[in-house]
């Protein structure tokens, strides 16, 4: 639910060198070993190789597509079965290199999981949540710059090769491509999930033209376990490994253009941008790794802001203090939206008359300069004082 990077090409054609088989003369271990230590020194926690043969996935795509679960992320379709036929996608391709970033902030506390639950259980008292993920620096351009790293390092070992560099974007079936080289499996929440960190991980791939030694994948480790269906403030994992974005706090903050629909703001509480409860609830998230980059540190107090003081921000402060941040993507009104609904949900929640009373004349003070998007919910918000 994000968007796609530009692509980068070696030496501008892709497929050109896809000849070259094994690379003659290169020892395939060593060279993904090599391949390995340059991840490492990239800021990459672990990397591996697939091959280009998803067939066996298609069925499922095919399914998910069908019952409309991507919502208006109309990109999700626009290409079809592509996203499962790397080959189709980008013609040339011979093996898909995917990569694992950890983005824990490296000063996260060992309690942080209690910590950011906590957040979300204080929509009375106006604490803002913010998915940990979007409190540093945009992933998409520390992984994208990071990816051509370390193909370039791989051009300086091998020569010159047809790639290109994806980063969260459509239309790869990142988690597909990451089971398959062992960096995880597909939780029930559908999020790729690895025994030695949990959840709190990027995906990255480069499409190379060079038929690379294939790893293995990895087995799978939910067992019985539902918590992240239990959890889930919305439904939206209307069973394992099935998501109904339309459902989800995340497309809901993100994603979604127009006004969130009314059966799903009050379940939405103080999330403002993203949700992270399918996560926080993970056993396996016990093992997070914190991030080896200052990138993903927090910014701007954004794990400890209220919803007043974001609320406070015109639309300039919001395009100094999200420079440079995944935020920014929603842009000024859709944040409001979501701030006004999230206020909404601390009248519902009632608590201290005074913050009450704060909170309904910050709403009504906007309303008048509001846009229709806005505005409309504003009233919404205001609504739940009655």
């Amino acid at each position: 639910m994000r968007t796609a990077s530009l692509p980068t090409r070696s030496d501008g054609q892709l497929g050109q060198l896809g000849q070259r088989g094994q690379l003659a003369g290169f020892d395939p271990v060593g060279l993904r070993e090599r391949l390995r230590a340059w991840a490492h020194e990239c800021g990459f926690s672990q990397i591996g190789v697939a091959g280009i043969e998803l067939a066996s996935a298609e069925a499922g795509l095919k399914a998910w597509l069908s019952n409309g679960f991507h919502g208006s992320m109309d990109y999700m379709a626009r290409h079809g079965l592509k996203r499962a036929r790397p080959a189709e996608l980008v013609p040339g391709t011979a093996s898909v290199i995917t990569a694992r970033m950890d983005y824990l902030p490296r000063d996260a506390p060992a309690e942080w999981v209690a910590r950011e639950r906590a957040r979300v259980e204080k929509a009375a008292a106006g604490e803002a949540v913010i998915s940990v993920y979007a409190r540093g620096r945009d992933y998409h351009k520390v992984l994208r710059q990071r990816l051509q790293q370390l193909a370039d390092r791989l051009a300086d070992e091998v020569g010159p090769f047809g790639h290109r560099v994806f980063t969260d974007s459509a239309p790869v079936l990142e988690v597909e491509l990451a089971t398959r080289t062992g960096l995880g499996w597909r939780g029930k929440h559908t999020l790729a999930l690895a025994r030695d960190g949990g959840s709190t991980f990027f995906l990255g791939e480069i499409f190379v033209d060079l038929a690379l030694s294939l790893d293995a994948p990895a087995s799978e480790h939910c067992g019985a376990c539902t918590a992240c269906l239990d959890a889930c403030p919305t439904g939206a994992i209307v069973a394992p490994y099935r998501l109904d974005a339309r459902r989800c706090i995340s497309y809901l903050t993100i994603e979604l253009h127009g006004a969130i629909p009314l059966e799903w703001r009050a379940a939405i509480g103080n999330r403002i941008y993203g949700c992270d409860d399918c996560q926080l609830v993970c056993p396996w998230n016990k093992y997070a790794r914190r991030s080896a980059l200052p990138d993903f540190d927090e910014r701007h107090g954004l794990g400890s802001a209220t919803l007043l003081a974001l609320w406070a921000w015109d639309e300039g402060e919001f395009l100094r203090r999200t420079e440079g941040s995944a935020i920014r993507r929603v842009g000024y009104a859709r944040w409001r939206r979501n701030l006004a609904v999230a206020l909404g949900n601390a009248l519902r929640a009632g608590g201290d008359a005074a913050a009450a009373a704060a909170v309904a004349a910050a709403l009504a003070a906007a309303r008048e300069g509001a846009d229709d998007l806005v505005r409309e919910h504003i009233d919404w918000a205001l609504a739940q004082a009655a």
